[in-house]
């Protein structure tokens, strides 16, 4: 069972970052109670508070592909759809870990 390592990146409409967030918030206080999630923390961009970015880790596919029927799951891509709210479309990947290098340092 490899774990999956996810990187979604999200513009949010000038000024529209709070809202974002704030559409983020009741997913991941859900999120976290799943078993399988092993890491599901959002980071703003120091440099622009409109561009969010949610790093995630899942134990396995299997665990991922469940967390994506949550009803807060759909309540999110929905708040994600309200017109106006992304500048852009968020850009989802999900990926294997390599673990090369030091095991402390180059793994999630």
């Amino acid at each position: 069972m490899a774990e999956v390592v996810g990187v979604v990146d999200v513009l949010a409409s000038q000024g529209k970052g709070g809202e974002v967030l704030a559409a983020f918030e009741a997913c991941l206080t859900q999120t976290h109670q799943e078993e399988g999630c092993l890491t599901y923390a959002l980071h703003r961009d120091n440099d622009n508070p409109d561009h969010i970015v949610l790093v995630e880790r899942w134990r396995s596919q299997g665990d991922l592909d469940e967390h994506m029927q949550k009803p807060y799951v759909a309540a999110l891509f929905a708040a994600a759809g309200t017109p106006g709210l992304l500048a852009e479309a968020p850009r989802l990947t999900f990926a294997s870990p390599l673990s090369l290098g030091s095991p402390a340092k180059g793994n999630l």
